[in-house]
Formats: structure tokens, sequence, C-alpha cells
């Protein structure tokens, strides 16, 4: 099991924020699964800017196609900043490096 618990790319019950406990390599289905949910989701944010942006550029773009497009893209903001904080927490801290599964403290080479 890995030490700190996985935030995954989908909310929990009541919109909490759901975590996964894991192997450390992170191979079972539902960190496979969570993978490719992210995928998704950041493919989908990508293809909104895109959108975005044509609908921008429209001057006859109506206020509700807008409030709408404000509203996709705070859902992908927040998808990006989750799968942005999950990623971050999985990261080795300062002065650690990841060795068969199990973090150590590296030294210098004058150490």
């Amino acid at each position: 099991m890995s030490a700190q618990p996985r935030l995954l790319p989908w909310p929990g019950p009541a919109g909490k924020p759901c975590y996964l406990m894991s192997d450390a390599d992170g191979t079972g289905y539902l960190s496979r699964l969570a993978d490719e949910m992210e995928a998704v989701q950041l493919q989908m944010g990508a293809e909104l800017i895109g959108h975005a942006r044509l609908l921008l550029r429209d001057r006859k773009a109506d206020p509700r196609e807008l409030r709408y497009l404000s509203n996709r893209l705070i859902e992908a903001l927040q998808d990006a900043l989750r799968i942005a904080e999950s990623r971050g927490g999985r990261l080795p801290g300062p002065g650690e490096c990841k060795n068969n599964g199990s973090s150590q403290t590296s030294k210098g080479p004058n150490e």
C-alpha cells in the first residue's frame, strides 16, 4: 500500500473529495480508471478552450451562451485543479526519491 492516498478525479458522496488507498505501483483497476478519467477531463478542457475562443470572437454571442460557456469553463478548471492537486500529492517531497516503492533521503555526491 502507498502511504499517501490518491485524490480521485471525481467527487464522492455530497461532492466531497474521494480518495483511493492503493498499491505503490498504481496499476490497480481504480488507479487505471482514474488515470483514464483524468485524461478525458483534460482533453475535454482543451476542446472547451477552443470552443470558448470561437464563441468569444463572435460579437453576436448571446449572453445565455456566454453564461453557459462560463459555467463549463469553471467545471473544466475545477477538474484541472483537482488533477493537479492529486498529481502533486503523489510527487516525492524535497530530498526524497522513489526507490523500489520506498522513499529515501537523497544525498549529494560528496556525502
